[in-house]
């Protein structure tokens, strides 16, 4: 058993890992989809309204709450699975709930890329509203995400992925780890 949680500032490449993973038969639960299914429960756009939603629901249930919502989802995949990947993690106290869980089996991988690339891609995607559309700016994102203990999440991992080259390059790290492990790309931990 092996749970490889991922964590990363917005636009860093999560979503393409967790893509890759997919591609590979891996299962992946995305701690971001128990967001926006809070928000179309209560009535909200979970574009416009995401990060209201995550502080929210952390107020209600405690700075672990997403983390804790997941674990269901990566236990009942873990039942036919060797493998699950958990995108999306926010903070040292979701890495911590996973420890808990999971132990020695638990890894955590940030993935990093440059604020300016990060940009581009989150333009280029079109699921995220901008600023002008009511959204976050990359900015607000970040401060949002880091004020969760991202910082501390990403200074928690214990491989870094870079996603400042191709897409390519990037998704080949991606299947390298996923099925050679974390040793298999722990000299392209350095960036």
């Amino acid at each position: 058993m092996t749970v490889i949680g991922i964590v990363g500032l917005p636009g860093s490449g999560k979503s393409e890992a967790a893509a890759v993973a997919r591609e590979l038969g891996v299962p992946v639960v995305t701690m971001g989809d128990v967001i926006r299914q809070a928000c179309r429960d209560r009535g909200f756009d979970p574009a416009t309204h995401h990060g209201e939603m995550a502080r929210t629901l952390r107020e209600e249930n405690g700075p672990g709450a997403i983390a804790e919502a997941s674990l269901p989802m990566i236990e009942d995949h873990l039942s036919d699975a060797d493998t699950v990947v958990v995108d999306g993690i926010r903070s040292d106290v979701e890495v911590d709930r996973f420890v808990d869980a999971f132990g020695d089996e638990f890894t955590l991988v940030e993935v990093h890329a440059p604020r300016a690339l990060r940009a581009e891609r989150l333009d280029l995607r079109g699921r995220d509203a901008t600023a002008e559309e009511g959204g976050e700016s990359l900015d607000e994102r970040d401060e949002r995400e880091l004020s969760f203990g991202m910082g501390e999440a990403m200074e928690m991992a214990d491989v870094t992925v870079a996603n400042d080259a191709s897409l390519e390059a990037f998704q080949s790290t991606v299947e390298r780890l996923l099925s050679d492990g974390p040793d298999a790309i722990a000299n392209e931990d350095e960036r």
